[in-house]
């Protein structure tokens, strides 16, 4: 895919929203870390009054599932994921983009198992109320958040499919 002026702006769009879903789930971490960090300082000064943070666990879980669901994307969409080019560097263009469309579609259709059965139990922590034992939010609340970030990674997943389809004709007209 072409960089700088020669990008659709499909491109630049399917970007943007996995760049700021990045920084979402990175400002989210941020918050889990300060308050992590913020319990554990209580938990040392127990003699002092102070205490941890009630809860802490519970937001430090929902936090990180949106964290890491949210960064997702932005790493797909700049091909950031491990690979193995062992024997493929020699292999030329168009079998190593032919290769790159496999594992799109792969990634696509596990993104998109992910955000399914992520509604699925955001329908059913729903339906039966569930809260968390501590500062009893509804645990459906998490769900929507990690739901977020797994439809973005599969928007861009399937993305990624079109963008390597287009590289594998760009590929095979040279």
């Amino acid at each position: 895919m072409a960089t700088g002026t020669g990008r659709s702006g499909i491109d630049r769009a399917i970007e943007r929203i996995a760049f700021w879903t990045a920084m979402a789930g990175g400002a989210v971490l941020i918050v889990v870390l300060s308050l992590t960090v913020i319990s554990i300082i209580g938990r040392a000064l127990i003699f002092a009054g102070l205490g941890p943070i009630p809860g802490d666990f519970e937001l430090v879980e929902a936090g990180t599932a949106f964290a890491v669901l949210s960064f997702l994307p932005l790493c797909q969409f700049h091909r950031g994921h491990v690979t193995v080019d062992l024997f493929l560097a020699r292999a030329g263009r168009r079998p190593n983009a032919m290769i790159d469309v496999v594992a799109n579609l792969l990634m696509t259709g596990a993104a998109g198992v992910i955000t399914w059965r992520l509604f699925l139990g955001l329908l059913d922590k729903r339906s039966y109320g569930e809260t968390t034992f501590i500062l009893q939010f509804p645990v459906w609340w998490s769900y929507t958040a990690a739901l977020l970030g797994a439809a973005v990674f599969t928007l861009v997943c399937a993305y990624t499919v079109w963008r390597s389809l287009g590289d594998v004709r760009e590929a095979a007209q040279r």
